[in-house]
C-alpha cells in the first residue's frame, strides 16, 4: 500500500501527542477470525492446521524489554498489533486449507455419480432410464457444491487482500516511529528486527493471496468444463447409450465468434458436395446422436477451429403448398438438430442453419457439412 508525504507527517503527528495511545484498537478494527461454515471434522481440521503452519510458516514475532521511553511504548504496541495480524493470517490460512479439503470431498461424490451413469451407459440401458436421471441430478448437486467452494474462496481472498493492507499500514507504521525523537538505541534496535518481521509477514500474505488466485481460476475452468460435460451426458441418459466428454473440449483455438460468423457470407452449398452426417427423418424418432457425435468430434479432433453448415434438405414439390410445408418440416428438423450439437457441447458460434432443395432427397433429411 502506497502511502504519500501527507500521510506519513499525518502519521507522525499522531505518535507525537503524548496523550493519545497508539493501541491495538487504534491500528486495527476488531478482528474476529472468520467462522468456518464448512462441516469437516475435528480431526480434518486437525489436519488442515498443521498443512497450514507448514505451508504459511509465520516469522516469530520478538520479544523484548520496554525501555520506559515514549519510543518503546509505540514498540510494544505495535508488537500486539503484529501477533494480532499473524494470528488473523494463521487463521486465514487455516480457512484455505479446510475449503481445500471440502472440495477434494465434493470432487469425489461428484466424480463417483457420474462413474456410475457412464458404467450403466456403457453396456446399455433404457432411454431416460429414471436411476440414471436421478444420479444425474445428484451430480449436478455435487458440482453446485463445488462451486460454493470456490464461492468461499473468492470471499476468503477478498478477507486476505483486507489483511494485506492493514500489513501494509503496520509496516509503515514502524517505519514512522523510527523517525521520532526521544528514543535510545534499544528502540531502534526493536524496531528494525520488528520491521523485518512485519515484512516476512507481508510475503507470507502475497503467497497466501497468490495460492487463492491459483485455486479460484482453476477450479472456476473445472467447474465450466463439467457443466458442459453434464449436458452431454443429460443427451446421452436421454438415449440411453454413452457418448465421450463436451464437444466443447474439443473446440479450441481461433473460432469464428459474435457478428463475424453470423455476417459472414456462407460458402455457397451444392447437391453434389460431400456431407459430413446425412440423417434422413423417414420415421419418427430418429436415434441420430450417436453418429452425429462420433462424426462431428472427429472432425474438431482434426481440425479444432471447424464451422458446421447444419443444412434443411427437402425435396422439390410438384405444388407450392407441398413444397412450403416440406421446407418447414425439414428446417423443424435441423433446429431439432442443432439443439443436440448445443447439448452435446459445440459452441453455438460454430453452427450455421441454411436450407435448399435437392432433387435427390425423397424425403426431408439433415445434412452437416464441416468448414
Amino acid at each position: 500500500m502506497a502511502f504519500s508525504k501527507t500521510h506519513t507527517v499525518a502519521v507522525l503527528a499522531a505518535l507525537l501527542l503524548g496523550g493519545c495511545a497508539f493501541t491495538d484498537q487504534a491500528l486495527f478494527p476488531a478482528l474476529a477470525p472468520a467462522s468456518d461454515s464448512s462441516s469437516t471434522t475435528a480431526a480434518t481440521a486437525s489436519s488442515s492446521a498443521s498443512a497450514a503452519t507448514n505451508s504459511y510458516s509465520l516469522p516469530r514475532v520478538s520479544s523484548g524489554d520496554s525501555t520506559g521511553t515514549f519510543v518503546g511504548q509505540k514498540v510494544t504496541n505495535l508488537r500486539g498489533d503484529l501477533q494480532q495480524l499473524q494470528s488473523t493470517l494463521t487463521d486465514q490460512s487455516n480457512q484455505l486449507q479446510q475449503i481445500r479439503n471440502q472440495t477434494v470431498q465434493d470432487s469425489q461424490n461428484y466424480h463417483g455419480t457420474v462413474a456410475a451413469i457412464a458404467a450403466r451407459l456403457q453396456v446399455g440401458t433404457t432411454l431416460g432410464n429414471p436411476i440414471l436421471v436421478q444420479q444425474w441430478n445428484e451430480a449436478v448437486s455435487s458440482l453446485d457444491r463445488i462451486n460454493d467452494d470456490v464461492l468461499k474462496a473468492n470471499r476468503l481472498s477478498t478477507e486476505v487482500a483486507s489483511t494485506s493492507g492493514m500489513a501494509a499500514y503496520l509496516l509503515e507504521s514502524v517505519r514512522a516511529a523510527r523517525s521520532l525523537s526521544g528514543a535510545v538505541d534499544e528502540d531502534h534496535r526493536q524496531l528494525r528486527v520488528l520491521e523485518d518481521e512485519t515484512n516476512g509477514t507481508i510475503v507470507l500474505i502475497e503467497r497466501l493471496l497468490t495460492d487463492l488466485a491459483t485455486d479460484v481460476q482453476r477450479q472456476q475452468q473445472y467447474v465450466a468444463t463439467e457443466r458442459s460435460n453434464l449436458n452431454t451426458l443429460a443427451v446421452a441418459i436421454k438415449n440411453g447409450q454413452l457418448y465421450g466428454a463436451s464437444l466443447a473440449n474439443a473446440a479450441y483455438g481461433n473460432p469464428v465468434i459474435g457478428a463475424t460468423a453470423t455476417q459472414a457470407a456462407p460458402t455457397a452449398l451444392t447437391t453434389t458436395e460431400r456431407p459430413l452426417v446425412v440423417i434422413r427423418f423417414d420415421r419418427p424418432n430418429i436415434a441420430y446422436e450417436d453418429a452425429l457425435y462420433t462424426a462431428v468430434k472427429g472432425a474438431l479432433d482434426r481440425r479444432p477451429t471447424a464451422v458446421f453448415d447444419v443444412v434443411a434438405v427437402s425435396p422439390p414439390n410438384t405444388t407450392p403448398g407441398a413444397a412450403a410445408l416440406g421446407e418447414t418440416t425439414a428446417r423443424r428438423n435441423a433446429e431439432s438438430v442443432i439443439r443436440s450439437l448445443s447439448q452435446m457441447g459445440l459452441p453455438s458460434d460454430r453452427v450455421r442453419l441454411s436450407a435448399l432443395n435437392s432433387p435427390d432427397a425423397s424425403n426431408g433429411e439433415v445434412r452437416v457439412f464441416v468448414r
